[in-house]
């Protein structure tokens, strides 16, 4: 496995540094008049629990932008959206997850339950046309666990200016009122017809997946069965208005009551999730984890945060092939500039070993479909950095990395789809064959 990579990864590492220095200079700007090109199929998932493109098996790199909403929103920033769709283009990235949501305060989206500013709204329409003129496909995740950009804590606090009797944050799992808002969301945002395209977005096969929640936890219930239910209810409601599209939790990957063993993988970490039995709901397509190692246990080193990542992925590799039946996405991974002792060279290797278990993991199979490093900004956008910013412009290194990794998964693709159509071929043959011996 790790030889395989090191030598595909030598073949292209002259055309990786090139093709990172052209993604500098692409102008978005000029291909703002071109017509939008309308992707001709949907991502699905197929029987051997790989992602499907037109037919053939779907491996991707891709990236989080959360913040394209918002930012689209004021239009002497657009070009930011486009400039970075644009470069993420260029540098093989297929797939950006973003946020479809803002509930409450200033900017929202949603200003109160069921009451929208469509400036936004049209903001979002921006987003999704220019991820469609770039080839990029979306996952949309449709609220946030924490208090940014509202989440739970803004529905909840809406139910409570509205008479509700609720207690905190987790109640948006279970009181009636809240959940309905949720329900009320999600219809609003799949239903909604793009101003740009005039494509409703159920019906847009840009959008790759719908995200339930960014980060799932529920606090009152470590078992994970609360949060468990949740997912039963909201995944198959839907399902009811969008079958067309794949659907994910958005989990982190922490492990719950339904399978005691596989705790030990949490390293002492309990959220109140179950990531084997909220996946094995039948509406939920694939499953995703995240990894942050850096976050979670600050206090080892690079050499065991970079263990625990490696041990992260295999183990929900293992869930993915052997217990859910589904396709598995790392949907969010990085490293913060924030870590004591933080290099970018530290960072550029982190990130390739990760790349290399992701790579390695889907040459078996293709069951681990890609991974979306966390997280890529435009220039001149400072205040929305966490420490984990990348920006292709100011991060040479990086860009290669991230790079040679689209362009292995790419060949991987390419591979599996030949493999794939030389079985279909000789399935042909020897039923031809059989039939010929049948009239013999």
């Amino acid at each position: 496995m790790v030889k395989s990579f090191k030598l595909l990864g030598l073949l292209i590492t002259l055309t990786t540094l090139l093709q990172a220095l052209t993604v500098l200079a692409s102008d978005a700007s000029s291909n703002a008049s071109k017509v939008l090109p309308i992707h001709s199929d949907f991502v699905s998932v197929d029987l051997r629990n790989k992602f499907i493109l037109q037919g053939s098996p779907f491996l991707f790199n891709g990236f989080n932008s959360y913040w394209m909403m918002s930012v689209a929103d004021n239009p002497s920033d657009m070009h930011k959206i486009s400039d970075v769709f644009s470069q993420a283009a260029s540098a093989g990235l297929t797939v950006c997850r973003t946020w479809a949501f803002s509930d409450g305060g200033p900017g929202a989206l949603q200003i109160s339950p069921g009451v929208y500013d469509e400036k936004v709204f049209q903001a979002l329409d921006f987003v999704i046309a220019e991820a469609r003129r770039n080839k990029i496909y979306l996952i949309l995740s449709l609220v946030n666990n924490y208090k940014d950009y509202g989440g739970r804590a803004q529905y909840v606090q809406w139910a409570r200016d509205a008479g509700e009797a609720v207690n905190g944050e987790d109640d948006f799992y279970i009181n009636p009122v809240v959940k309905q808002y949720y329900k009320n969301h999600v219809m609003k945002i799949l239903t909604r017809k793009n101003t740009i395209s005039k494509v409703v977005y159920k019906d847009d096969p840009t959008i790759m997946a719908w995200e339930l929640i960014n980060e799932p936890r529920c606090q009152i219930d470590p078992s994970g069965k609360t949060l468990d239910a949740w997912v039963r209810e909201m995944a198959a409601y839907a399902k009811s208005i969008d079958e067309g599209h794949l659907l994910e939790i958005g989990m982190e990957g922490f492990y719950g009551d339904s399978r005691p063993e596989k705790k030990t993988f949490n390293h002492g970490i309990q959220v109140g999730t179950d990531f084997i039995s909220s996946h094995l709901v039948p509406q939920i397509d694939f499953a995703t984890i995240h990894a942050y190692p850096d976050l979670w246990f600050p206090e080892q080193n690079d050499t065991a945060q970079i263990a625990f990542a490696r041990e992260w992925m295999r183990s929900h590799w293992d869930d993915a092939r052997t217990i859910l039946n589904k396709p598995l996405v790392l949907a969010e991974f990085g490293k913060s500039k924030k870590d004591p002792g933080y290099t970018v060279h530290g960072r550029d290797m982190y990130m390739s070993s990760i790349y290399e278990d992701i790579y390695g993991f889907a040459m078996n199979g293709g069951t681990f479909g890609g991974g979306l490093v966390w997280q890529v900004f435009g220039e001149g956008m400072e205040s929305y950095y966490d420490g984990y910013e990348i920006v292709f412009s100011q991060n040479l290194s990086t860009n290669v990395v991230i790079i040679k990794q689209s362009q292995v998964m790419a060949v991987l693709s390419h591979h599996l789809r030949t493999n794939q159509e030389e079985e279909k071929n000789g399935d042909e043959e020897m039923k031809n064959k059989k039939n010929d011996e049948v009239k013999t």
